[in-house]
C-alpha cells in the first residue's frame, strides 16, 4: 500500500512539472513580419523579429549572420527594442529589426526562427519574400542623348562670379606674407629644443589595443566576426614588428614557418597557434565559439604577448634581441 502510494506521489510530480513546463512555454510567444513582402532586386526591407514574455524571463534571440538563406542577404540589425505591456506589467515585448535583401529573382520561404526560453524552444511563424526584376520596355524606341547647349561665359563673367573667393584669397596671402616677413624681423638666434615624445614599446602597445577590443564588447553585440578580426590583426602586428617578419597576407601556417627557428618556447608556440586557428574558423568557417572561448582567447593573448615581450635591456636596445621574456 505504501508503495503504490509513493508512486501516486511520483506520477504526480512528474505530470505537475511538465505541466509548467508547458505553461511557462506557452506564456512566450514569438513572432516574425516583413516590412515589404515584395521587393525588386537590390531593394531593402526590414525583417521584425519579437518575442512576448514574462518581465523576469530570459530569451534568447536567434543569432543571424550574414545571411538567412542562399538568397537572402542580411545587410544590418539594429539593437534590441523593449516595451512594457500597460495592461499587464509583468509583460514585455522585445523586437529586433534586420535590414534584409536579394539580388534573385523568384519567392523564397524563409522559415521559423528559433528563440530559447530556459530549456524550451519557440518558434515564429514562416514568411515568404517575392523578388521581382525590373520590367523594361522594348516595345518603345531608343533615343539619342540630346547635346548639351552652348552658353557663353567670358572671362569677366567668372570674375562677377568669383569675386569674393579672389578677394578672401589675396587677403589671406597678404596675411601669410606680413606675418613671415615680421617674424623673420624679430627672429632671435635661439636654439631650438625639440621635445622627443618616448616611442611605447610594443607589447604595451599590443596590450593597450586588446583592453580596447575587450572594452568595445564586440562580440557581446553578435559581432564575432568582427571581434576575431581585430584580435587576430593585434596579435599579428604584434608578431611582425616583435620578430621582425611578415604577418600580413599569411596564412598561419606560413607565419609558422616564418617564426620555426626563432627562440619562443614550444607552449607559447601552442597557445599561438590556438588563436590564430579559432580566429580562421570565425572569419571563413563561419565557427559560433561560446562565450567562455571568446572570453579566454582574450585572455590568452594577453598571456602569449605577457610571455613573449622583449626586456628592454641596453643588450637588446642596441642589438635587437629576439629573446623571450621570461
Amino acid at each position: 500500500m505504501a508503495k503504490k502510494f509513493l508512486n501516486y506521489i511520483l506520477v504526480s510530480t512528474i505530470c505537475l512539472s511538465c505541466f509548467c513546463i508547458s505553461a511557462a512555454a506557452q506564456n512566450t510567444q514569438a513572432a516574425a513580419k516583413l516590412g515589404q513582402t515584395t521587393l525588386r532586386i537590390g531593394d531593402q526591407t526590414k525583417l521584425h523579429l519579437s518575442v512576448e514574455q514574462q518581465a523576469g524571463e530570459k530569451v534568447s534571440f536567434p543569432v543571424l549572420t550574414d545571411t538567412i538563406t542562399s538568397k537572402i542577404l542580411v545587410v544590418s540589425s539594429s539593437k534590441p527594442d523593449t516595451i512594457l505591456d500597460k495592461n499587464t506589467p509583468d509583460r514585455i515585448t522585445i523586437t529586433k529589426s534586420f535590414i534584409i535583401t536579394s539580388f534573385d529573382e523568384g519567392s523564397y520561404l524563409i522559415p521559423p526562427f528559433v528563440f530559447t526560453a530556459g530549456r524550451d524552444t519557440v518558434k515564429t511563424n514562416e514568411l515568404v519574400l517575392t523578388i521581382q526584376s525590373v520590367k523594361v520596355d522594348t516595345t518603345k524606341a531608343i533615343y539619342d542623348i540630346k547635346q548639351p547647349l552652348t552658353v557663353s561665359y567670358s572671362f569677366m563673367d567668372w570674375l562677377r562670379d568669383n569675386w569674393l573667393i579672389i578677394a578672401l584669397t589675396l587677403l589671406v596671402v597678404l596675411a601669410i606674407a606680413g606675418t613671415i616677413y615680421y617674424l623673420k624681423k624679430r627672429r632671435k638666434d635661439k636654439p631650438v629644443v625639440q621635445s622627443v615624445k618616448p616611442e611605447l614599446p610594443i607589447h604595451t602597445l599590443a596590450l593597450n589595443k586588446l583592453n580596447e577590443l575587450r572594452d568595445k564588447k564586440i562580440w557581446q553585440q553578435g559581432e564575432i566576426k568582427q571581434y576575431y578580426s581585430e584580435l587576430s590583426e593585434i596579435i599579428r602586428e604584434y608578431l611582425g614588428r616583435r620578430y621582425k617578419v611578415q604577418t600580413y597576407e599569411k596564412t598561419t601556417d606560413e607565419i609558422f614557418a616564418s617564426l620555426e627557428y626563432l627562440n619562443i618556447k614550444a607552449e607559447n608556440k601552442i597557445l599561438l597557434h590556438q588563436l590564430l586557428s579559432i580566429s580562421d574558423l570565425v572569419k571563413f568557417a563561419k565557427e559560433k565559439p561560446l562565450s567562455a572561448e571568446n572570453e579566454q582567447n582574450l585572455e590568452n593573448a594577453i598571456s602569449f604577448v605577457l610571455r613573449t615581450h622583449q626586456t628592454e635591456t641596453p643588450e637588446n636596445i642596441e642589438g635587437g634581441s629576439t629573446g623571450e621574456h621570461i
